[in-house]
């Protein structure tokens, strides 16, 4: 049981360090692009996240599972309205 929390500490580490890695290096120009590409990754969360909250494999699952779908929902929800607005500053102006 020691050996999965500690690879699993392990593996949250090393992401972490990867994407903010390789997030400083995007110019800021491509931030509002590359955002609006991440939404699809955030449905895959979302999807990943229900899964997690209706497994029935305990209280905390569930409630851990109900975050991380409100948290994703966010996400996206946000990632559209950002990219909306990006979209909209190349509308023409009458």
């Amino acid at each position: 049981m020691e050996v999965i929390i500690v690879f699993s500490l392990y593996v949250f580490v090393l992401s972490m360090l990867v994407g903010f890695e390789v997030i400083a290096k995007v110019p800021t120009l491509l931030h509002t692009p590359l955002m609006s590409g991440s939404n699809a990754i955030s449905g895959i969360t979302i999807v990943g996240a229900l899964i997690s909250a209706g497994s029935g494999h305990g209280v905390v699952s569930s409630i851990l599972g109900m975050f991380a779908v409100i948290m994703a929902t966010v996400n996206v929800v946000g990632g559209f309205k950002v990219t909306d607005r990006m979209l909209g500053m190349f509308k023409k102006q009458k």
